[in-house]
């Protein structure tokens, strides 16, 4: 059974991550994102990137990594085996580049419960390795109950 009472819970143990430009193309031929800024150097670098530029949705990867530190803790209640994913929103202040070392902070903002489904609303801030705000992601699962 989830735990409601994790509202205002934050975790920040999941260690920094290395936003890569083969990650970054392998992410944007999974959702077929065919920009150049997604595959060539040089033309991220002749639109003004330091390197390759990964899609706006790739945060998600960021954050999903750094959700599994509150989902896989005990005292959560979560089973993940329970879990659906419902809805994902993305805010960003700048684009995700190859070269990147980004640091999380998952806050947990809402727990619902209704009908044996529990709706957990987390909030991702993803920060720069100077700690200047990158992107925040909002992800809400649903737990399904034992009986639903």
């Amino acid at each position: 059974m989830v735990d409601l009472s994790r509202v205002g819970a934050v975790f920040t143990g999941t260690a920094p991550y290395a936003v890569s430009r083969a990650k970054i193309t392998e992410f944007a031929d999974a959702v077929g994102a065919r920009s150049p800024l997604h595959h060539s150097p040089e033309a991220a670098v002749e639109a003004g990137y330091s390197d390759v530029v990964a899609p706006p949705t790739f945060a998600v990867v960021i954050a999903q990594r750094a959700e599994s530190e509150y989902i896989a803790d005990p005292a959560s209640g979560i089973d993940f085996s329970r879990v659906v994913h419902a809805n994902e929103g993305f805010t960003h202040t700048r684009p995700l580049v190859a070269g990147d070392l980004v640091s999380t902070a998952v806050h947990v903002d809402g727990l619902t419960e209704r009908a044996g489904i529990t709706m957990v609303t987390t909030r991702t801030e993803i920060t720069d390795d100077g700690g200047a705000h990158v992107a925040t992601v909002v992800s809400t699962l649903a737990v399904r109950g034992e009986s639903a």
